[in-house]
């Protein structure tokens, strides 16, 4: 077994108040290396002044130099460096990196040029140049899923690793079930309420019952005039997103940029099956597994997930767990030599 470090720290342009995938990953994963004895360091933009990001006003961004990020590394003197966005962040700790000869892991959360895309008319090829330059130098790019791997090599990556993602299945239970005043059947949407999440292939449906839509973003405001029969309920987290998770009838994920889909094993986990499109992510996670319909025609795939038993979604993500999850992560870490 390769030698494990004593101390890891984790490099990341995303991190709370947000709420999405990255950072509950992120958060889970300290969470199982620190069960392992294994001291887990952050630098985040809560430790430095912050602008939001263009057209993504919940985002900050970072607004430093690289000497105070540099000496904050320093400090800490750890083992092994993991740079988990693409942010100022991530690219002030690749440069230190590069220049001292220090061994660094990144990862590929989000499919940042198909997102550029969405909203302006950038070409794909110079934003896979950019990532590519990003990613390189890392002893490897961690992906959640085989398909993305194949997309980045494709682009000229040839350090990609798979890292599977965990699911809390104490917290997303069956038992937190329980009645919700709308009338059903319920289909809940959970993710960020913008142009690249293509959530108003969901709001445009023509389903039964209600449909809920968890979270907040850039389009929020728009999307609530346009679709007022629609319920947004806005961020939630914790147990009050578990509850809504286990009292959906079906969780309808409507993405076809998302590179895993931490919410598809949350529903999962809690009892609800999925209705997708047949894309990355969706299959990546579901793939044949009779928890889920994935189909070209999302309003066929809402209707039909209604048959499918709960039970059958819950026993499925129990496949999935952190710790396990974390393995895959510590195996990739190199250890920096003293």
């Amino acid at each position: 077994m390769a030698a494990r470090p004593r101390s890891v720290l984790i490099v990341t342009d995303a991190w709370y108040p947000q709420i999405n995938g990255v950072v509950r990953t992120l958060d889970k994963t300290a969470e199982e290396l620190r069960k392992l004895g294994i001291e887990v360091h952050f630098i985040t933009p809560a430790d430095y002044r912050t602008v939001p990001m263009p057209g993504y006003s919940e985002i900050g961004l970072s607004l430093t130099t690289r000497g105070p990020v540099v000496r904050r590394v320093e400090e800490l003197r750890p083992e092994a460096i993991h740079i988990a966005t693409e942010g100022p962040l991530g690219w002030i700790v690749r440069r230190h990196c590069l220049r001292n000869g220090i061994p660094f892991t990144t990862a590929y959360h989000t499919q940042f040029p198909e997102y550029v895309r969405a909203r302006i008319p950038f070409p794909l090829w110079a934003s896979y140049g950019v990532v590519r330059t990003f990613h390189r130098p890392a002893a490897a790019c961690l992906v959640g899923t085989p398909y993305i791997r194949s997309v980045l090599q494709a682009r000229g990556l040839d350090n990609v690793e798979v890292w599977t993602k965990g699911v809390d299945t104490a917290l997303f239970a069956p038992s937190r079930r329980g009645p919700l005043p709308y009338p059903g059947p319920i289909f809940l949407c959970v993710g960020r309420v913008a142009v690249e999440k293509n959530i108003e292939a969901f709001l445009a449906l023509d389903l039964p019952g209600t449909k809920l839509v968890v979270g907040d973003g850039p389009s929020l405001k728009a999307m609530r005039a346009a679709y007022p029969a629609v319920h947004f309920l806005g961020a939630k987290q914790g147990e009050e997103l578990a509850r809504l998770f286990a009292s959906a009838d079906v969780f309808v994920f409507p993405s076809r940029t998302d590179t895993f889909g931490l919410v598809l094993l949350e529903a999962l986990a809690s009892g609800t099956p999925v209705a997708a499109y047949p894309v990355t992510g969706p299959i990546d996670v579901i793939g044949k597994a009779p928890v889920g319909v994935l189909h070209e025609d999302l309003r066929t795939a809402a209707l039909k997930a209604l048959d499918i038993p709960r039970q059958a979604s819950r026993a499925y993500a129990e496949q999935f767990s952190w710790a396990r999850s974390t393995e895959q992560f510590l195996a990739h870490l190199p250890v920096i030599s003293p």
